[in-house]
């Protein structure tokens, strides 16, 4: 997997900030040995510290994977709160729901088996936090519903949206085949930042992490292409 730190850096950060404990942190190792996509341990320790401060009940997120990162979200609910996760990949809710049992969160971890795109325009929410870690061409499309669905004082955590920092150059200096995905993450971070019922900071550890606050209710625009799409 690419990321914007260096590995010298990553290593490093690895040897100070551990692992997690328990059922959790034999997933964590897990996919970490069999290379599966989870979100590397120094975004998962940021994310830990957002959830400490923002004492979360109810969290969404779109892209369960082999629900490491639920269960680490977990960790930061009331005994009544819960995580909703939506995955359409088979291959990978199946390692989902055996992991989900491991750690004894069949009660906290609703899984909707599905196109993230289906199943967003159905939810009423609202969310405390939305933790977006899903196909990254879809980030935009996927964004007027996290604001409809996000409450009011509501984090956005967005993962992965630097590609390696290739996110940097322009359009024609990435592969072809990256074009379209570099132009709509360019275009998402964008929107984001220029949104005002949000404010945004994008922060250059893992992959890169968007962290948008909702301060304020207001019905989504669509943005015209800006910046992004001068090359």
């Amino acid at each position: 997997m690419n990321y914007v730190t260096d590995d010298t850096m990553n290593a490093y950060l690895r040897t100070v900030q551990p692992l997690f404990d328990g059922v959790l942190g034999e997933i964590q190792r897990e996919a970490m040995a069999a290379d599966v996509p989870i979100v590397p341990p120094e975004v998962a320790r940021f994310i830990s510290v957002l959830l400490t401060m923002q004492k979360p009940k109810h969290i969404l997120e779109i892209g369960t994977a082999v629900a490491f990162s639920a269960g680490m979200m977990c960790q930061f609910l009331p005994e009544d709160g819960t995580v909703t996760t939506i995955d359409r990949f088979e291959v990978m809710l199946k390692d989902a729901r055996v992991n989900i049992k491991r750690m004894g969160l069949e009660d906290k971890i609703k899984i909707l088996e599905g196109d993230a795109a289906n199943i967003l325009p159905t939810l009423e929410g609202p969310y405390d936090v939305i933790f977006m870690d899903a196909a990254k061409g879809q980030y935009q499309a996927f964004l007027p519903h996290c604001l409809r669905l996000l409450r009011v004082g509501g984090l956005l955590i967005v993962d992965d949206v630097l590609q390696g920092g290739t996110i940097a150059q322009t359009r024609f200096s990435v592969p072809r085949r990256q074009r379209t995905i570099h132009k709509r993450l360019r275009n998402f971070l964008w929107d984001i930042s220029h949104h005002e019922a949000l404010e945004t900071s994008i922060v250059p550890i893992g992959d890169g992490v968007a962290l948008c606050y909702k301060k304020k209710e207001i019905e989504f625009k669509e943005f015209e292409e800006g910046e992004d799409d001068a090359e």
